[in-house]
C-alpha cells in the first residue's frame, strides 16, 4: 500500500470511529402549548373596623354657654394642667401662662366649658404634628370659628417635642384649634407659633393616635358638617373624649 492510500485508510478510520462515539437522540415531541391559566384575582383585603372608642363618644346635650365667646375671659392661673381623655388612653398638659397668656387665658376658658369634648384629631403628620379643636358640632364651631385672638408676643418657650400650640392662618388669627409636636420645630418660633403648654404625661399616647389619614379630612367639611363627616369618613379617627382642668 503505497503512503497516500495508506494516510486514506487512517483517515477513514479515524471519522467512521468519531461517528460511532455521537450519541444521537431520538426527537422530542413538541410540548403541547396550552393555555396561560387566568390571573387568579387577589382575595379582598378586609376593612379595618372602625375605632370602637369613637362609637362611644359622649353625647351630653352642648353647653350653651359655648355658643358666647365673648363672655369666656376669665383668667387662667399661672399654672394649670388639663387632662385629655382620649380614644387612645389619657395624657396631661401643663400650661404656663407666663409662656404666652392670651393663648393659655382662652385654653383655659375652652376646657372649663368642655369646647373639647369628643373632638377629632383631625391632621396627623408623623414627625411633625398632631392637630385638633374643630367642635363636633358645626353651630359651636361656626360660632367660634369668627372668636380671633390677638398673636401674643414671641414665646418664651420654643416648639419642643411634646409642647401644645394653636395653629393659625395669619396675624391675629388662632381660635381653638391646636397642635402638639412631634418634635422639635423650632422653625415654628419665628413664625408666630409660641407654645403655652406641654404635654408632662402620656406622650407615648399622642405618638400612638391614628395616622392612616395623615391630612385627608376637609376642615371645611368639618366645620359645616361637624363629627357626622368625620364619623362616616373616617372611621377610625381618633378623639378626645373629654379635657377637664386637674384639680
Amino acid at each position: 500500500m503505497n503512503r497516500f492510500h495508506s494516510r486514506t485508510a487512517v483517515t477513514l478510520a479515524l471519522t467512521l470511529s468519531a461517528l460511532s462515539c455521537e450519541k444521537t437522540e431520538e426527537p422530542k415531541p413538541e410540548a403541547q402549548s396550552q393555555p396561560a391559566p387566568a390571573p387568579a384575582e387577589p382575595a379582598p383585603k378586609p376593612e379595618p373596623a372602625p375605632n370602637p372608642a369613637a362609637a362611644t363618644l359622649p353625647s351630653a346635650p352642648v353647653n350653651p354657654a359655648l355658643l358666647k365667646p365673648g363672655a369666656a375671659t376669665a383668667k387662667a392661673p399661672g399654672k394649670f394642667k388639663v387632662k385629655f381623655t382620649t380614644t387612645k388612653g389619657d395624657f396631661v398638659v401643663e400650661v404656663t401662662r407666663a409662656w404666652a397668656p392670651i393663648g393659655a387665658d382662652r385654653f383655659y376658658n375652652l376646657v372649663k366649658l368642655g369646647f373639647y369634648d369628643s373632638v377629632g384629631f383631625f391632621r396627623v403628620v408623623p414627625n411633625f404634628v398632631v392637630q385638633f379643636g374643630i367642635h363636633g358640632d358645626p353651630k359651636v364651631a361656626a360660632v367660634w370659628r369668627e372668636a380671633r385672638l390677638k398673636d401674643d408676643k414671641k414665646g418664651k418657650q420654643s416648639n419642643d417635642r411634646g409642647t401644645v400650640t394653636y395653629a393659625k392662618g395669619g396675624p391675629d388669627s388662632r381660635t381653638t384649634q391646636l397642635f402638639i409636636n412631634y418634635k422639635d420645630n423650632p422653625r415654628l418660633d419665628d413664625m408666630g407659633f409660641p407654645p403655652f403648654g406641654q404635654v408632662v404625661q402620656g406622650m407615648d399616647v399622642v405618638d400612638s393616635i391614628n395616622k392612616e389619614y395623615e391630612e385627608q379630612p376637609d376642615q371645611q367639611m368639618i366645620q359645616v358638617q361637624g363629627n357626622a363627616y368625620l364619623q362616616n369618613a373616617f372611621p377610625r379617627l381618633d378623639y378626645v373624649k373629654a379635657a377637664t382642668v386637674v384639680k
